[in-house]
């Protein structure tokens, strides 16, 4: 039986860098996982999160979610996604990279190096954000 390693938050407060964002999803590392006094997950992150997942809806700004994301890796987390249900496209940021444009629905996405044993296609992706 595999260990979990990293644990997903849907829409957690993350306060770092003199910002806070509240990504779509937020991955961490199960040691990068704040608690609370009593142990219990804390509702708020000081630290970058590992993974970060952004989903665009039509009334958001691309670019403050760019700028959100870039943040992000800007201080420690391996990858973000942007992902475009209207364009059926995923923008894969890494530190120090080109932006990978992922639009083949095929295509195995990057994930950082924490998950590499799980093996995402775009089509994967969206086919959970389908809805009905």
């Amino acid at each position: 039986m595999e260990s979990k390693i990293a644990i997903s938050f849907p829409e957690l407060r993350c306060t770092f860098g003199g910002r806070l964002i509240v990504p779509d999803v937020v991955v961490l590392k199960n040691e990068n996982i704040p608690k609370d006094d009593d142990g219990e997950v804390s509702n708020v992150v000081t630290t970058a999160p590992d993974w970060v997942i952004e989903i665009l809806s039509p009334d958001q700004s691309t670019t403050k979610v760019i700028k959100n994301i870039l943040h992000c890796l800007d201080r420690g987390t391996e990858v973000g996604w942007l992902i475009d249900p209207a364009e059926k496209m995923i923008l894969v940021y890494q530190p120090d990279r080109q932006v990978q444009v992922v639009d083949l629905l095929e295509a195995e996405l990057i994930v950082p190096e924490f998950a590499r044993s799980i093996k995402l296609t775009a089509g994967d992706v969206f086919g959970w954000l389908k809805v009905g």
